[in-house]
């Protein structure tokens, strides 16, 4: 290997930090390093140390040696994998909800699409999208409904509800058990 092949850390590292829709200053408040000297790395103008790398990973939640080797095995066979230890999550804080990011980074801001779980008796509530941005949302299980400052609809297991999120919107959980869906986004 020569210098030439040594892995592109800074975009890897980049690639991760979109999917999982965290701006510069988020990750450097979460793994310790520096705003800046995120920023150099994701360009390529500087070499992180071990220790720098390792709060990185930490803090996006990856392996190290999926920066180090990268998709490379997957996309020369034209297949890429995305185990499930690997998938960017979101979570409450509070527990009531976890949405899966299962879109790849470069679909971010034109279409995402979500596993969506959320607790008994929870909600995920969220404020307005950007205007003609919808949602689908297709219930895995029985007790969600969608609730806008236009309406409210009960979905069961199957269904699919379309609906406007430019406006307040919320996912709810009525069921006594937690409630599973695929939520798509398409921004407008």
């Amino acid at each position: 290997m020569t210098l030439g092949d040594a892995p592109k850390i800074g975009p890897a590292i980049q690639r991760h930090r979109r999917a999982q829709h965290l701006t510069l200053e988020r990750l450097a408040a979460l793994s310790g390093v520096s705003k800046s000297m995120l920023s150099q790395i994701e360009r390529g103008e500087s070499n992180p140390t071990f220790a720098v790398l390792w709060a990185l990973t930490r803090a996006l939640k990856i392996d190290l040696s999926e920066l180090v080797a990268g998709d490379a095995a997957h996309q020369d066979r034209g297949l890429e994998l995305v185990t499930l230890a690997h998938t960017p999550e979101i979570r409450d804080p509070d527990g009531a909800w976890t949405l899966r990011i299962l879109s790849p980074p470069a679909t971010a801001g034109r279409v995402e699409w979500y596993e969506v779980d959320i607790a008994p008796r929870c909600r995920l509530q969220s404020a307005p999208h950007a205007v003609g941005t919808v949602e689908h949302l297709t219930a895995l299980s029985d007790g969600l409904v969608v609730e806008t400052s236009l309406g409210r609809q009960e979905l069961k297991a199957g269904e699919t509800a379309r609906y406007r999120v430019d406006v307040d919107h919320a996912i709810i959980n009525e069921a006594a058990g937690a409630a599973r869906a695929l939520m798509v986004v398409l921004y407008g």
